[in-house]
């Protein structure tokens, strides 16, 4: 008791005031709808064979299914930030699993390529973008000593998930043609909206001030609204761009071996086999990894961005390792590398979204993930297709590894520029929003306060 009363009354409500029971069924909530959002998209890849059978259309135009849908994803994060920071996180969440289940349901009915490119592209990619942000930043808001740990085993699901439903959509699509089969991905996606409907409604504790007809309709005062719901203020805060500046640099390389680590196995002389088993080794080490950073993290032994620069270096570094093997022929030194970097990758992820309120606070976290999802769209993107470009123009996977890690090592350094990076102890936080700001964002406000609440009770 002592030393409860001895912190910090931030402290004290930082450490007390969440982490409360509520948080874990909304954990669980997250780890559901990010399998059926991550999961399932890594898993259409089922579907490629398939619909360049059946439309007769080139592997090229197929494949902007996919990248469509993971592009609309991220595009569509900061109107899924908004809309929670002015209504209701509940309604977002549950409208996006609605919008993500009939892309598919819709899909199924497809008569061109280029419904495809609308249904699983542009209406399922807005539900997912209206979920994934949402549902992480209510569960930042309800965890503070276990949050990394909690992003941890929240983000396995990813892996789990991915592992499932390869052989699940490989024999519904056996069993049912990819019609049926979509079909019934698209009643599934549908479990996002319980998901949704379990983030609690919130009381309007405090009312916004009134506003003068006059000021409602002027340009100023909506653009005013506007930029406060997406946070656009961040844009031009140092810390903020710096850590969104390196983010966006892991990102370019981030996803290369995902792609291209087993046609270089294959180039490099190993089997079908083998290359896909290296491939699913790296796949079982990220799950591991994920839930290892996060429960190292919270250990409260070293920084959290201290811990991201080094799982991000470690990940460039094998990255730029993995071609050793084409040059030793050693399918043992492939299998190692392969491993630690799964394990790096997987450690990495669970961090970025932790150190996010570190930089910017707890009740800005809802617009701040959504446009570091918006601004590292592009850099996800771009990293495979210069990968493909370095490959066709010296003939192997080498430089394109190597300039692959080199972009996660050059994020790490951009890293290290942030204010207090060298200091052992974390700055102070960010001062809270003024009253009147507040009002403009009462859903993380009062999600804080909900939280203290339930950890009380319980």
């Amino acid at each position: 008791m002592a030393d409860s009363e001895s912190k910090p009354e931030g402290r004290r409500e930082e450490d007390e005031g969440q982490d409360g029971s509520w948080g874990w069924v909304l954990l669980a909530a997250l780890f559901v709808s990010t399998s059926l959002v991550f999961g399932l998209m890594r898993s259409l890849g089922i579907f490629f064979v398939e619909f360049v059978q059946y439309f007769e259309e080139s592997a090229h135009a197929i494949s902007w299914i996919s990248s469509i849908g993971l592009a609309a994803q991220q595009f569509f994060s900061p109107l899924g930030a908004a809309l929670c920071n002015a209504y209701n996180t509940r309604l977002v969440v549950m409208t996006g699993g609605l919008l993500s289940g009939l892309g598919l349901i819709l899909a199924s009915q497809a008569t061109c390529v280029f419904h495809l490119y609308l249904t699983m592209g542009v209406v399922s990619g807005l539900g997912w973008g209206l979920v994934f942000t949402p549902m992480v930043a209510t569960v930042m808001a309800h965890f503070a000593r276990r949050r990394a740990l909690a992003l941890g085993l929240a983000f396995s699901s990813i892996g789990l998930s991915s592992f499932a439903f390869n052989p699940l959509f490989l024999l519904l699509v056996e069993r049912y043609a990819w019609r049926g089969a979509l079909l019934i991905l698209g009643g599934l996606s549908l479990n996002i909206i319980p998901c949704g409907a379990l983030v609690r409604p919130q009381r309007r504790a405090k009312v916004p001030p009134k506003v003068s007809p006059e000021s409602k309709s002027s340009c100023a005062d909506l653009t005013r609204r506007v930029s406060s719901y997406l946070e656009l203020p961040l844009l031009v805060e140092r810390p903020y761009v710096t850590f969104t500046l390196g983010v966006t640099l892991f990102n370019v390389g981030y996803f290369v071996p995902y792609f291209h680590l087993v046609a270089h196995s294959r180039q490099a002389g190993f089997s079908d086999y083998q290359a896909a088993f290296v491939m699913s080794a790296a796949g079982a080490t990220d799950i591991l990894g994920r839930v290892v950073s996060g429960w190292f993290a919270d250990l409260g032994h070293f920084r959290l961005i201290h811990l991201l620069s080094l799982w991000t270096g470690l990940a460039g570094v094998f990255i730029m390792l993995l071609p050793v093997s084409s040059l030793t022929g050693s399918y043992a030194a492939l299998t190692v590398v392969g491993l630690l970097y799964g394990f790096c990758s997987g450690a990495l992820t669970s961090l970025v979204f932790a150190v996010v309120p570190k930089i910017v606070g707890v009740e800005r976290i809802m617009g701040a993930l959504g446009l570091l999802q918006l601004i590292e769209s592009g850099a996800g993107l771009l990293g495979t297709p210069l990968s493909g470009l370095l490959k066709d123009t010296t003939g192997n996977y080498v430089a394109s590894f190597l300039v692959a890690g080199s972009f996660l090592i050059l994020g790490t350094l951009t890293l290290a520029t942030l204010p207090h990076y060298f200091s052992c102890t974390d700055p102070p936080p960010p001062q809270r929003a003024a009253d009147s700001d507040k009002s403009r964002h009462p859903e993380m406000e009062e999600m804080k306060d909900l939280a203290s609440e339930i950890n009380q009770k319980s």
